[in-house]
């Protein structure tokens, strides 16, 4: 659907379901993305991938594929479209944890931003990161990202408060760079 050098996003359908439910119960994948932590059965993430994922006017969700192996390596999604004020809120997740570090997250984001802004005329698009997720912070940022504000120790993690930051990016603001 959307391409670059090495990866592609493909539309998600009821057959990833599997695949995200390895990634979704996966404590080191999710301890820097997910606020709730929790455990779910293969049934409920195939309820949830049914009847939230698919099933929403309000979210889009592609799986990132690595295109030189043609294997699914991530997730990335738009969630809370507003239509009529042009707004949505993304969510990038790397499951494969040898994917790490390499600049697929940067790529698929790139690629998210692109659709939303180009083909889908959106306004702004906004994110939620935790404050001790450095790389991500560092990573929104380079793309264009700005600091909008703080949910201060809003997140208790391995016995300590952190905090979550909003940041966002406006379409005239995006180029790829």
């Amino acid at each position: 659907m959307f391409n670059s050098n090495r990866i592609r996003l493909r539309k998600m359908v009821s057959e990833d379901a599997e695949l995200y439910h390895s990634w979704r119960n996966d404590m080191e994948v999710m301890v820097s993305t997910n606020p709730s932590l929790d455990l779910y059965t293969l049934q409920d993430t195939k309820e949830f991938v049914e009847n939230v994922v698919l099933s929403s006017n309000s979210s889009k969700s592609y799986i990132i594929i690595e295109k030189e192996l043609s294997k699914p390596i991530g997730i990335t999604s738009l969630i809370n479209i507003d239509y009529k004020n042009r707004n949505a809120e993304c969510i990038i997740d790397i499951g494969e944890k040898d994917f790490w570090g390499k600049g697929y997250a940067k790529e698929a984001l790139k690629l998210l931003l692109e659709f939303a802004f180009q083909e889908m005329n959106l306004h702004r698009v906004s994110l939620k990161v935790f404050s001790f997720n450095e790389k991500a912070i560092n990573l929104y940022a380079k793309i264009g990202f700005k600091h909008e504000g703080v949910s201060r120790q809003s997140l208790f993690r391995n016995g300590h408060w952190h905090d979550i930051f909003h940041m966002g990016i406006l379409q005239p603001e995006y180029s790829r760079k």
